[in-house]
């Protein structure tokens, strides 16, 4: 048998136990033209379902490590710097300064 779709995979989970007391004999849909309402019934998705497909959620990608880097202050002192000989960083700068309330912010820009 090929693959088993989620709805035979029910069957087959459900049926496992009486395998060695039945046949089961493929009728094509042709012929079975008297199949009942219930066993075409679809299942709710939860964990009582056999063929129960877990919802995709976000994927969590968990940390295998941590790279601290060690940076000296000349580099700090030199991107700091670059901030007022940028000409767009230099304008934003003057405009926080000029229009921000929040002190401790204007105190960074330093």
């Amino acid at each position: 048998m090929k693959t088993p779709n989620r709805h035979m995979l029910r069957w087959q989970i459900a049926i496992k136990e009486y395998r060695g007391n039945m046949t089961i004999v493929h009728k094509d849909g042709n012929i079975h033209k008297n199949a009942d309402g219930l066993s075409r019934w679809r299942l709710p998705n939860n964990i009582d379902n056999p063929a129960y497909v877990p919802e995709e959620a976000s994927p969590q990608i968990p940390i295998e490590g941590i790279s601290v880097t060690d940076l000296n202050t000349t580099f700090f002192e030199e991107v700091r710097s670059s901030y007022t000989q940028d000409k767009n960083c230099s304008s934003l700068c003057q405009l926080l300064t000029k229009y921000c309330k929040d002190n401790s912010l204007i105190h960074a820009l330093d």
